[in-house]
């Protein structure tokens, strides 16, 4: 591949790795948000409200991604990938314009089948369309941009809110501040609409329709693989396989600390502008190791780094949680935290999309990324909405240690099941992986 080649395959994949920009972005924001919208709603005092509130895009994140493998099968992978960004452009704009509390959530819900749809496919179009040599590290792209993004809402969130120690500068947080949070959303939605016009087909697909490509599928359209076919006991083996690596990313426990950073912070002793600074630190680290994580998974290989990232967690939440229960605060609090984000930047959150974009045989990949997706959106809407009550029951200190527990679980799964794909092409990994 000569470097006018290069260029545009790095072109067209960050273009769709925006969709993973987006979902970053619109998945984070909330989190700083979640002090003033609470407030202005009235639901402060409601952990089932508070659930409903941070869990309404995730519930969107599951029809999104429950659809997106069926209609891309059959209409394409670019028209779903345009489709997203008219979702995350609508979202952007109405989830800060109500003022109802149902209509805020109707609108987090619309950006939510924006991050479900973006989630399953835009992984697949960067496999699709990169050479196996420089496959794993295209795919991490994705991870890449979904960091950039949560590091963009978590900056835009500190900028925005201001000082709740003066009367006015919370009013403003009330009125305004919580709503430009995502307003900020929109310029980054249209530019990926925009640009999205800009893309090929994937290959595999147009090969695929067009019916050239006999090894992997006889006829597109009405004859693609469904999901009886993807439940068949040939796929079985590694369907599970995938399944169990979508579900552990979210039930691993990091995004917890995203998504819930107010509560984790103010807990370990810091104030609210603290949290802020604190919030961001997290973000910066989670840039640094994904970048880390593009170099190491041509390397180090995909099985090595999803035991290094269950083995690694495991033990960093059973300290944070031992350190939760013995009530320690401050620094320690906060170096814990941005360890556990590092660990999982450099492995489960890039390393899983890219094992769940190769692990599928070209006929059934678009459904089969999308039901894995599907799991992972179950696995992350349960773990966000099951939080607050598990904290209040558990304590943080054993909210961890569970997060523990599942980690060594995981580990020794992964172990067991978890297969080599780098630097083998699709075809190979088929013939390896079906038998």
């Amino acid at each position: 591949m000569n470097n006018t080649s290069r260029l545009h395959l790095f072109f067209i994949c960050c273009v769709s790795a925006m969709g993973g920009l987006l979902f970053g972005y619109d998945w984070v924001v909330i989190g700083g948000a979640k002090p003033f919208y609470e407030l202005f709603f009235g639901i402060a005092d409601s952990p089932f409200m508070q659930g409903v509130a941070m869990s309404s895009a995730l519930v969107g994140c599951l029809g999104g991604a429950m659809v997106a493998g069926a209609l891309a099968d059959r209409y394409g992978r670019k028209p779903l990938l345009t489709t997203a960004a008219v979702l995350f452009t609508v979202s952007a704009i109405a989830t800060g314009w109500y003022d109802g509390f149902t209509m805020f959530c109707v609108a987090r819900f619309i950006g939510g089948v924006g991050i479900g749809v973006a989630s399953a496919l835009s992984p697949v179009y960067i496999a699709e369309v990169s050479p196996a040599d420089i496959r794993g590290r295209m795919v991490s792209l994705n991870q890449m941009t979904i960091v950039l993004g949560i590091l963009a809402a978590q900056i835009v969130n500190m900028l925005l809110a201001r000082d709740t120690s003066d009367a006015a500068s919370q009013a403003w947080n009330l009125a305004w501040g919580w709503r430009w949070m995502f307003w900020a959303e929109t310029l980054p939605a249209a530019l990926f609409l925009l640009l999205s016009f800009f893309i090929p087909e994937s290959p595999v697909f147009v090969q695929l329709r067009n019916g050239r490509n006999a090894s992997a599928l006889q006829t597109a359209g009405s004859q693609q693989a469904g999901l009886g076919e993807l439940f068949s006991s040939r796929y079985a083996p590694v369907l599970i396989l995938g399944l169990v690596i979508a579900v552990f990313q979210q039930w691993c426990g990091t995004n917890v600390i995203f998504n819930y950073a107010q509560e984790i912070f103010l807990g370990a002793g810091f104030n609210v502008d603290g949290m802020f600074i604190n919030i961001v630190i997290t973000g910066i680290a989670n840039v640094i190791f994904t970048v880390v994580a593009l170099y190491t998974i041509e390397k180090w290989g995909r099985r090595t780094l999803m035991l290094i990232g269950a083995g690694g967690l495991g033990l960093i939440y059973l300290i944070l949680g031992t350190c939760y229960y013995l009530e320690l605060t401050g620094v320690v609090m906060v170096a814990l935290v941005v360890a556990a984000i590092s660990c999982y930047a450099m492995t489960l959150g890039p390393v899983t999309w890219t094992l769940l974009a190769e692990i599928f045989p070209n006929r059934i990949r678009g459904i089969a990324m999308a039901t894995c997706t599907f799991a992972l959106w179950v696995g992350c809407c349960t773990l966000t909405f099951f939080f607050p009550p598990m904290n209040a029951s558990l304590g943080t200190f054993g909210s961890f240690w569970v997060y523990s527990a599942i980690c060594l679980c995981a580990f020794i799964f992964l172990w067991r099941r978890c297969p080599e794909t780098r630097g083998k092409s699709l075809e190979e990994l088929e013939k390896e992986l079906v038998k």
